[in-house]
């Protein structure tokens, strides 16, 4: 099963189906919940990879001034 660009197995396929059925909702409006989620935590995550990099690169930085 593929929807927005996600593929799933048979078995979370029918699960997400069950899922959907028991709060009354369509499927795909389950999955995009769980797409949008997704993106946001790889957002979150190359947000701090990138804060990290400056913060280790301003460190550096300052470092070398301090000599």
């Amino acid at each position: 099963m593929s929807v927005l660009g996600i593929e799933f197995t048979e078995a979370e396929a029918e699960q997400i189906r069950q899922t959907a059925a028991a709060e009354k909702r369509p499927p795909q409006e389950l999955v995009q919940e769980m797409r949008e989620s997704m993106l946001a935590e790889i957002r979150r995550r190359r947000f701090l990879a990138a804060a990290r990099r400056v913060t280790t690169l301003s460190a550096e930085l300052n470092e070398r001034l301090a000599r």
